[in-house]
């Protein structure tokens, strides 16, 4: 669901006087034309019926703002849209919904838009029909990786089509080989844009075929793909950056992908990103597909982080990799009995798990076609959607539960006529609280259209397991489960409530675990509970989450003891699984369990109450030990009519707890936060109230602009004082550099022994360390034996060499290409510092060095060996190579493993401008050397992987870089 859409219509706007003249700001009557006169009689017209018993207030102007001043919430919006495109007799661009802020915006929208073509039976398109299955489909159950499957049907059958995007103006279809091609273009732009494999790229998009082709592009080329949702209205603009800014730097996003309209948001995520180097549209996103270099994928490797919504907190980067969507794909599909045949219709959004794995992964692994609407096309005109699932007979549908409501509420009868959902076998109802009364009446109302009441399904999923959890039996349709509310809010017992209990508390059932996949209900100490007994819901199965996203302390909060935490309560009855509620919006009031839902929906009932505009959550009461029970309620009404709205808030919290709140909030339209999906942000908006921000006028989408702006600035600014400053540290090391290295140079060319040459090294390396003020650490001198031995260490930087110099009291064989003994510089220091040169190409030269490096060894030399053979600028051990330890082995002296820290921060790979950071060289403890009995080889592997894992394990620990 888009961010800026409230998922409830508006109970109420500000009432007009009827007969009051339409003026502008200056008090005259507005010179505006025709359409500007009749525009805001119909605005007005419209508040007054939405709103007929509210106080009068000043008629509307060009350029009132339709959120702050006429406290429009979408889908009021929506009612005046209609009513617009009725009285003018034309056809509005969709986008309108989202890009309007002002009257004046909906009069220019209304002046550049076409003439209404004749109403009635949406166009008729061709059905995909069913898909046939292929001989060889085997690919798509045993294929590791989402890269396979689409590989798999590229091969199988290119042309077949993949998905199709509904549009006014046409319908685009995609095949297999258009996606597979695409998503080539996209991964060879990325690697040319510098984006490495294991970095992450946000998707900024609306719903497109290009989302797909990015998608699967930065897949391709071994990225992590991050879907963010595009930008709000320009009223919700600060709140939309500060949260997005948070996310892209948790995620670590380099690249960020989205349309030209959200460039300037971009910036200013950018400003506030240091590390997201590039912005890009998705027609930059293009280059030829056979500069693609190949990139091995995994199935553990990650295929993309879903952000959660942050509805009881601050949003977190669930990480999915191929396996799990895999994983809870096949579940799905084997409980649903989907195949090729089905045909999905979705408008769900792409950012969003439902749109993203449901849909379109979904329909590509079991491989059906998937027809896909922009959001707004449906919250539009929600008849767009039923008629899309007509028109390509479609099986296969899911919503969240204000969708069907809004087909209840804002699809008139005229615009049903002829439809027919008869194929519709399942409409999955999930991604929020699921209403028993919304399946009843949708099923009522549609059944007459060919609904089976069996296709009504609710389902429970999260993004921790990937998307879904809980499915009902095939074919059985909707269990409602009515349980007494006061063992409930006591004990945690659903008990059964006599039939007809006007005061009972009613449960949707949502199924049960996806095969392969289990769940428990555990108590506040953990353990598992009995049927119908209340308590936290956990899971495990092959679709769950490894954990967050670089929050290690939210991940060890979601495992227990193999288990994953939902966040949800739960009871289970005759094996199934009926939801309650969040953990941490429960509110716990003198020992009572006080469920927010419940309350929020008999509040929003209340004539003069926002529907969609409460919010119900405790708040600590220090002198009484418990919670006070807020309820923070939107209205549009003032005055002496506010003392009136509060009594009946509390008659209507009576009715449902049979105690009164213990305080009523209310509060201007928009006051109550929600999350992209249009769930309440109840955490949020408690902090809010306990910041005294209730009720504190929204500021102006202009001047939002200007604050974000004001702060990028300063932003920017703190990091070109950084630049700055490290430009000058690097001006100033290399300074250094250049007045020590050439007297060292032509001083250790006069001399004639190697330990003299390596003490005067050593010395200007320390000098040089000392005068740059770079901190430098020597660990674990006193294991070096006395004796000869073979020194291996990991090589990050070309820096290396010289703090190894620094850091070792004596001399050791530094054993270096061939290439490096041939440079007039480089080669004639190092060969006066003993320096054994080795033969790394052709294959007889480096037999014959590695066999004079072990007789070296056994003549009583020590050597120095970087077994990686070279270094690259990402962090992580290369493989080491065998030369080192076999002449350890050959020679029967220890390998001693060192460690060095911080220097590919300091001088990485391809970078000649060093930075500053802390340097650190540790000496391990030898190794024990090759026994009398035991075979060179066999000595030599041993003493490889010892090393190697000693390394290894003090850079995870500890090295900068690495992080």
């Amino acid at each position: 669901m888009p961010p800026h859409l409230d998922p409830h219509p508006a109970s109420g706007v500000i009432h007009r006087n009827q007969g009051d003249p339409v003026q502008d700001e200056d008090n005259s009557p507005r010179q505006d034309g025709p359409h500007a006169q009749r525009l805001l009689e119909l605005v007005d017209q419209t508040l007054r019926d939405l709103q007929p018993d509210a106080p009068a207030m000043p008629p509307a102007r060009l350029d009132s703002t339709l959120d702050q001043d006429l406290a429009l919430d979408s889908l009021s919006r929506m009612e005046l849209l209609l009513r617009i495109e009725q009285a003018f007799a034309l056809d509005l661009p969709e986008d309108t919904l989202q890009r309007a802020d002002t009257v004046r915006d909906l009069l220019l929208a209304i002046e550049q838009a076409p003439r209404a073509a004749a109403r009635g039976r949406p166009k008729q398109a061709t059905a995909p029909g069913p898909t046939p299955p292929d001989d060889d489909d085997k690919a798509l159950t045993t294929a590791s990786t989402l890269l396979e499957v689409l590989d798999w049907h590229e091969r199988a059958h290119p042309q077949r089509v993949q998905s199709i995007l509904v549009t006014d103006e046409s319908d685009q279809p995609l095949s297999y080989g258009e996606l597979a091609a695409g998503s080539r273009r996209v991964a060879a732009a990325l690697q040319q844009a510098g984006v490495a494999p294991g970095q992450a790229v946000a998707i900024m998009l609306p719903t497109s075929l290009a989302y797909f082709h990015c998608y699967f592009g930065i897949l391709l080329m071994g990225a992590i793909p991050v879907p963010i949702y595009p930008p709000a209205r320009a009223s919700q603009l600060e709140d939309h950056v500060l949260r997005h800014a948070g996310i892209l730097a948790n995620a670590a996003a380099v690249l960020l992908i989205t349309v030209p309209e959200a460039k300037v948001v971009a910036r200013l995520l950018q400003a506030r990103v240091p590390g997201l180097r590039r912005l890009a549209t998705p027609e930059q996103m293009v280059a030829p597909a056979e500069s693609l270099l190949p990139v091995e994928i995994r199935g553990e490797d990650t295929a993309f982080i879903q952000y959660t919504s942050g509805s009881t907190g601050n949003p977190k980067g669930v990480v999915l990799s191929h396996a799990n969507l895999l994983a809870n794909i096949r579940a799905m599909q084997q409980v649903l009995a989907a195949s090729p045949r089905d045909v999905f219709v979705s408008w769900l959004p792409l950012y969003h798990d439902m749109g993203l794995i449901g849909a379109f992964l979904g329909s590509l692994c079991v491989g059906f076609p998937l027809v896909v609407m922009s959001p707004l096309t449906f919250l539009a005109r929600p008849e767009r959607w039923l008629w899309a699932i007509h028109r390509y007979r479609g099986t296969l549908s899911a919503a969240p539960n204000f969708a069907y409501e809004l087909c209840l509420k804002r699809i008139a009868p005229a615009a049903l006529e002829g439809l027919d959902l008869s194929h519709w076998r399942l409409a999955f109802n999930g991604a929020e609280a699921v209403s028993p009364d919304t399946l009843r009446r949708f099923t009522e109302r549609f059944t007459p259209y060919g609904l089976r009441p069996e296709a009504v399904t609710p389902v429970y999923g999260l993004a921790e397991a990937s998307v879904g959890l809980l499915f009902p039996p095939l074919g059985r349709g909707p269990v409602i489960d009515g349980i007494r509310r006061e063992p409930l809010a006591l004990e945690h017992r659903a008990l059964p409530a006599a039939e007809g209990d006007q005061g009972a508390q009613r449960f949707v059932s949502c199924g049960v675990p996806l095969p392969g996949h289990a769940i428990r209900i555990v108590d506040e100490a953990g353990q598992e509970v009995t049927e119908r007994i209340e308590g936290r819901l956990e899971f495990k199965g092959p679709s769950a989450t490894r954990g967050y996203f670089r929050n290690s302390e939210a991940t060890a909060g979601l495992f227990h003891d193999g288990w994953l935490d939902t966040g949800d309560r739960a009871y289970v009855a005759a094996g199934e699984v009926y939801l309650t509620g969040r953990v941490k919006d429960m509110v716990i009031r003198g020992g009572r369990n006080l469920y927010p839902q419940e309350i929020e929906d008999r509040v929003a009932a209340v004539e003069g109450v926002r529907k969609g505009g409460v919010a119900v959550f405790g708040s600590p009461d220090p002198a009484t030990g418990t919670e006070r029970l807020v309820v923070l309620a939107e209205t549009r009404l003032d005055g002496g009519a506010l003392d009136r709205l509060r009594q009946e808030v509390v008659k209507a919290v009576l009715g449902v707890l049979g105690e009164p709140p213990d305080e009523v909030v209310l509060a201007p339209p928009h006051t109550v936060l929600k999350t992209s999906s249009g769930k309440v942000r109840r955490a949020a908006c408690r902090n809010l109230y306990q910041q005294g921000g209730i009720g504190k006028a929204a500021p102006t989408a202009r001047f939002q602009l200007l604050r974000l702006g004001v702060g990028s600035a300063a932003l920017w600014l703190r990091r070109l004082g950084g630049q700055l400053a490290r430009a000058a540290f690097a001006l100033h090391a290399m300074l250094m550099l250049g007045l020590l290295a050439p007297p060292t140079w032509l001083a250790t060319l006069a001399t004639r022994s190697p330990a003299f040459a390596w003490r005067l090294g050593g010395r200007a390396a320390r000098w040089l360390l000392r005068l740059t003020g770079t901190p430098f650490r020597v660990a674990g001198l006193e294991r070096l034996p006395a004796g000869p031995c073979v020194l291996v260490c990991n090589h990050a930087s070309y820096l290396d060499g010289l703090l190894l110099v620094a850091a070792l009291p004596r001399p050791y064989a530094f054993i270096a290409k061939r290439e490096l003994g041939e440079q007039f510089v480089a080669g004639r220091y190092l060969k006066k510092l003993g320096v054994e040169f080795v033969e790394r190409v052709e294959l007889r030269r480096s037999v014959e060095d590695a066999n004079r490096m072990a007789e070296l060894v056994k003549g009583g030399r020590s050597l120095l060996v970087f077994p990686e053979g070279t270094f690259i600028a990402r962090p992580g051990l290369l493989p080491f190579h065998l030369g080192g330890f076999l002449a350890a082995a050959g020679a029967s002296v220890p390998v001693v493993p060192v460690t060095i820290r911080g220097s590919r921060w300091v001088l990485p790979a391809s970078r000649w401008w060093p930075r500053h950071g802390a340097l650190e060289v540790e000496v391990g403890a030898p190794l024990p050397p090759r026994q009398e009995d035991e075979e060179v080889f066999a000595a030599a592997v041993r003493l490889r992987q010892a090393a190697r894992a000693w390394i290894a394990q003090q850079l995870a620990t500890t090295e900068q870089e690495e992080e």
